[in-house]
């Protein structure tokens, strides 16, 4: 039997940002992103690990920025995505993404 400790939910995101504001707007907007979204470590405590990457990658598949999180449980993962800081982070989002990509998945630990 899996005990509640051992369970973990990974939350992962990939964007696509916006061709159309050009460039130079794009790194910024990727760059802003990536501040905003780590920056909510510090205001819900149910994030257990965040990270936010920047692409490096010339592939036309792939994404611009992808966010790798972890959670303790479901409910965690619904109180961040419900809080009032990431739903701030979501508006912006709106604005600056093209394609958005997500996976939930739990994994058991140890």
């Amino acid at each position: 039997m899996i005990r509640m400790e051992e369970l973990m939910i990974k939350h992962i995101v990939i964007w696509k940002l916006k061709e159309s504001d050009g460039e130079s707007v794009k790194a910024a907007n990727a760059k802003k992103l990536k501040t905003d979204i780590e920056a909510l470590k510090e205001e819900i405590p149910e994030i257990k690990n965040i990270e936010v990457g920047l692409n490096m990658s010339a592939s036309d598949q792939s994404g611009d920025v992808v966010l790798y999180s972890e959670f303790n449980s479901l409910a965690d993962l619904e109180i961040y995505q419900n809080h009032p800081a990431h739903q701030k982070v979501v508006e912006f989002v709106k604005e600056v993404v093209s394609e958005r990509r997500v996976v939930d998945y739990d994994v058991k630990q140890g």
